[in-house]
């Protein structure tokens, strides 16, 4: 397992409240890490770290992501997070974090707390942010 699957699997997926999570470069859009079965094509990848560009129309548009199967809700766009709810109310959300490298993807199931899936991306991302990452 390399540095970043760590990272992504102590400081994410063992909270119990982080579904599915991935870290993607920003400088090519690649996939880093990401946690069992979050299967992220590059398109969606591109995607995902473009979404950053317009945080204004994001909220009054939302987004799809075809990896969920899930159109999403904005609830908060600025230039470094994104947290969003799936539109139907019952299957979660997503919470959308980009560093100075990179760009980490958490989704969460309708059973978890969205607020502690916020708190471990958000932390991650600060830990990166220390590294220059």
């Amino acid at each position: 397992m390399n540095h970043l699957q760590s990272l992504l699997q102590d400081g994410l997926i063992s909270t119990s409240h982080v579904e599915h999570a991935a870290i993607i470069r920003r400088k090519d859009s690649s996939l880093r890490a990401s946690s069992v079965g979050f299967m992220l094509d590059p398109e969606e990848l591109s995607f995902i770290v473009k979404l950053f560009r317009e945080p204004t129309l994001l909220r009054i548009e939302g987004f799809h992501l075809t990896t969920t199967n899930q159109e999403y809700q904005c609830l908060r766009s600025d230039k470094n997070s994104i947290y969003a709810r799936a539109e139907s109310g019952e299957e979660g959300g997503v919470v959308i974090v980009k560093t100075n490298t990179l760009v980490i993807i958490a989704t969460y199931a309708n059973n978890m707390y969205p607020s502690i899936c916020v708190e471990a991306v958000e932390n991650l991302a600060d830990y990166f942010r220390d590294k220059g990452k």
